[in-house]
């Protein structure tokens, strides 16, 4: 318990921290700590600390995690997610943070219709153009975001992206500040709100916050090691 909740207190300092360096409010930008491969004691023990926002990465890990946590979680997927298994996040999930077609956000709406809910949803971007990485290639993006002006049960609300690996944080920079820009862009364009932006992890949130992100998702500073080895692209 003390370990994670003097990890999760380092945590939000550096967020004030790079907040006051940007001169923004420490409450606008919002930690989701990234859970997946840490069992629920872990939540539960971040939970008592005061965190209230996880994430994780597959729908199925999800699924046999969240009844043994705290009723009183909101939890975000930040994982890619296949159409086979939007029913089901539809269900557990209050946040989906990568939506990256419009058939998955049309299939969102259709099983978030069948579970009474209204979900909120940001659109992954892949502002890198890395074929490994998930996401929407910018110039699709307002397609699908004419799409959810027709649609009831989900909500857009911004965007996500991750920039590609580096060891040094401030090469994600440009990626972070061109997603805000694309974001204000289709704001103005599309007469859109995109409040949200989804950007930095571990390892660069101060970067991400820099340049404007609302949540910062961050797994590793908040638990330790993970207790299985991930490939590259899952760190958080």
């Amino acid at each position: 318990m003390a370990a994670i909740a003097t990890q999760l207190a380092a945590v939000r300092e550096r967020i004030a921290v790079a907040c006051a360096r940007a001169d923004r409010r420490p409450e606008s930008v919002r930690l989701l700590a990234v859970s997946k491969t840490y069992g629920p004691d872990a939540v539960s023990e971040a939970f008592a600390a005061g965190q209230r926002c996880f994430g994780e990465n597959r729908v199925q890990e999800a699924a046999a995690k969240i009844p043994e946590c705290p009723g009183q979680v909101e939890w975000h997927l930040v994982g890619h997610l296949q159409s086979n298994k939007a029913a089901l996040a539809a269900r557990l999930f209050d946040w989906i943070h990568s939506v990256d077609s419009a058939k998955l956000l049309t299939t969102l709406e259709r099983h978030a219709g069948d579970a009474g809910r209204r979900l909120n949803v940001l659109i992954q971007v892949n502002v890198s153009g890395e074929r490994v990485k998930s996401g929407l290639p910018p110039a699709a993006v307002p397609e699908v975001l004419a799409l959810a002006n027709t649609l009831s049960n989900v909500q857009v609300c911004g965007l996500m992206t991750m920039p590609p690996l580096s060891a040094d944080p401030e090469k994600a920079r440009p990626f972070f500040r061109q997603l805000r820009g694309l974001r204000d862009q289709w704001a103005a364009e599309l007469k859109f709100d995109l409040p949200e932006l989804s950007m930095g992890m571990t390892h660069d949130l101060e970067i991400a916050v820099e340049e404007g992100a609302t949540w910062v998702r961050v797994g590793t500073a908040i638990f330790g090691p993970r207790p299985c080895a991930l490939r590259p692209l899952e760190e958080t």
